[in-house]
């Protein structure tokens, strides 16, 4: 049974940094996508990152580009996103997802391609 869980989520100022991790368990970690995505209040899954755990290869949403960080750790099973320079617009509900086999750069961001998704954890940030 595949399972994620999101950590490290909370309230921060603009400008401020957090990292986010998300521990997997039911599955092979290689040859498999990790994905980040965030949701606000009425809004739609927004991809915002993605690694392959394989060999490393990520993708990144236009709006985090430069200011997040999204890594791995194969030992721990265990994805991280950190974001640096926070803004007010990322503030949302950040979900770890998995796939199996990998995504090319116009198709990482599509929640449908992910069948196994975390609970969530909720970033705030504050002026």
């Amino acid at each position: 049974e595949v399972r994620l869980v999101e950590s490290g989520g909370g309230l921060v100022q603009a400008g401020g940094s957090l990292r986010l991790s998300c521990a997997a368990s039911g599955f092979t970690f290689d040859g498999y996508a990790i994905a980040w995505f965030r949701q606000a209040p009425g809004k739609g899954r927004e991809g915002v990152s993605c690694i392959s755990s394989a060999d490393g290869t990520t993708f990144y949403a236009e709006s985090v580009k430069g200011r997040f960080t999204i890594t791995k750790d194969n030992a721990k099973d265990t994805v991280y996103l950190q974001m640096n320079s926070l803004k007010l617009e990322d503030s949302a509900v950040y979900f770890c997802s998995a796939r199996s086999g990998p995504l090319g750069s116009t198709q990482f961001s599509l929640p449908s391609l992910y069948p196994y998704w975390g609970q969530g954890t909720p970033v705030t940030v504050s002026s």
